[in-house]
């Protein structure tokens, strides 16, 4: 399972495994990631089976969530078609694929 996929220096695809960053989903891109896909906070509690007060609680910053729950999250939204990119900084995007031949 790719946990992120890097655009490094070059313009490379690199992909990077679970110990590679600490958080990779923030508040921000939690709620990016659902305007992307169109949905709701419920929406993604239901694909992601975790409760809509997990979601509404870390997209407000009242508190952290644990890796597992961040792992969810990340796999919900990747099977949405969400792909997690760092380029000088944490973003998401539609429809990108690492590309099999460099």
């Amino acid at each position: 399972m790719t946990y992120m996929i890097y655009i490094n220096q070059y313009g490379w695809f690199d992909i990077m495994g679970q110990g590679a960053k600490e958080t990779i989903l923030t508040p921000a891109l939690c709620r990016a990631a659902r305007g992307l896909l169109d949905w709701t906070q419920l929406d993604l509690a239901e694909h992601a089976a975790v409760s809509r007060s997990t979601i509404r609680d870390y997209e407000g910053k009242h508190h952290e969530i644990h890796r597992a729950t961040e792992a969810q999250l990340r796999l919900a939204f990747e099977n949405g078609g969400v792909a997690f990119v760092d380029v000088d900084g944490m973003g998401i995007c539609l429809g990108l694929s690492a590309p099999a031949d460099r």
